[in-house]
């Protein structure tokens, strides 16, 4: 029998903690092993008497407590957590895990952890609308948390509003679609591309396009999250490596078919979200073209296809590419699909603005053999989340579950 998941309660100082007795509870019922961590101001609410009665575990409050034997609490906790509950979570509380602020042992082990986060905030509807708060959930969602929102009604002060602490209930189904998500890629090897290739002009200039590859590394971050043995090839970018993420790093569209093709063989699933550039300067030069001798044509020659390439290759893998596109998203999409053997297709206008190239959210059309899905806009992270859900079923389609 595999050993119970761990799941880190986060007990904020909100007159809601109470409600995290029930949450660690009800987690309890649901087959799941529950640490709790309070701050401070959590124990002037509840006592940690109470969340050790219940959960049957030691709770911790102080970063500097002697420990029991020689492990760092934040770092151990951190270590043991499959995903982490904040419930409920005050505005200051929200605003330390936006910043990355660890000056109480609950911060430091967020901090130190790569567990998915899920967020219930509670607080005053003025503190709960405000910009800034709405800014750090935002920045929270950005990099994967999930936040359960507040709902409306009586407040403790007696006021009427939005900030009431969500049902228990329906944090513990949060929790438990991150706890199911968490490892239903172990035992995968999945391929990534990212970024926007360039093509040398000359010693200095290139043909390129305005990928930023974010789409490509939430993707890649994601399959890590969720067991994957992950590897990025990825053109230049201005954004760090993710964790636990094999970063082969290339510049040309010669380059990356080099990488992939050399890798394709050992992956299960293949993403493609690369932007790879169509064509190349046929002749560039060495050194730096002067302005005196700019040619007045430039000759180009066709890169090699990679992912029409990967299709007549593909196996066993599960194949995903994309589409940016300017007119008739989904009919391009599909054509693609078909002509180059894809098991699925995103696809997204790259004419719209605040969306696609560049941009932090995207709206996208996923194009595969039965019905089209359209997401509405949303952040580049939560689309790499509905990516690898679909790349999941696909490989569980494929009979080949993890």
């Amino acid at each position: 029998m595999a050993d119970a998941q761990t799941v880190l309660l986060g007990v904020t100082g909100s007159i809601a903690a109470y409600k995290a007795v029930e949450l660690a509870r009800l987690l309890i019922k649901r087959g799941v092993t529950v640490k709790t961590v309070m701050t401070e101001a959590a124990a002037e609410f509840v006592t940690p008497l109470t969340f050790r009665s219940i959960t049957g575990h030691p709770v911790g409050i102080d970063m500097f407590e002697e420990p029991t034997e020689w492990k760092a609490a934040h770092v151990s906790l951190a270590a043991e957590a499959d995903a982490i509950a904040i419930a409920p979570a005050t505005a200051d509380a929200i605003a330390k895990l936006a910043e990355g602020i660890a000056d109480e042992l609950l911060f430091s082990v967020v901090l130190a952890s790569k567990a998915p986060l899920v967020v219930a905030p509670a607080m005053h509807t003025e503190m709960y609308e405000n910009p800034a708060t709405q800014h750090n959930l935002d920045l929270l969602r950005s990099r994967g948390a999930v936040v359960v929102e507040a709902q409306s009604g009586q407040l403790a002060s007696g006021d009427v509003g939005t900030g009431r602490l969500a049902p228990p209930e329906k944090i513990v189904d949060a929790v438990m679609g991150e706890l199911g998500r968490a490892r239903d890629l172990a035992g995968h090897r999945v391929l990534v591309s990212a970024g926007g290739t360039q093509e040398p002009l000359d010693a200095v200039r290139y043909l390129g396009n305005r990928s930023s590859g974010k789409t490509g590394y939430a993707i890649a971050r994601e399959c890590a999250l969720r067991g994957a043995a992950v590897v990025l090839v990825s053109a230049p970018t201005a954004l760090r490596s993710p964790r636990d993420v094999e970063l082969v790093a290339v510049r040309t569209a010669e380059e990356m078919a080099e990488a992939v093709f050399e890798r394709f063989d050992e992956a299960d699933a293949v993403v493609m979200s690369a932007a790879v550039a169509d064509f190349s300067p046929a002749e560039p030069s060495i050194g730096k073209i002067k302005k005196d001798a700019a040619p007045k044509s430039i000759a180009l020659r066709r890169n090699v296809d990679i992912l029409a390439e990967l299709g007549k290759r593909k196996a066993k893998q599960v194949l995903i590419g994309f589409a940016a596109e300017t007119d008739d998203i989904a009919a391009n999409a599909r054509g693609k699909l078909e002509a180059k053997n894809l098991d699925l297709v995103v696809a997204n206008d790259v004419s719209r603005p605040g969306v696609g190239f560049g941009a932090d959210d995207n709206e996208v059309v996923l194009v595969g053999p039965d019905a089209d899905e359209t997401l509405r806009r949303m952040s580049k992270v939560q689309l790499a989340r509905h990516i690898v859900d679909r790349l999941v079923g696909l490989l569980e389609a494929r009979g080949r579950p993890a």
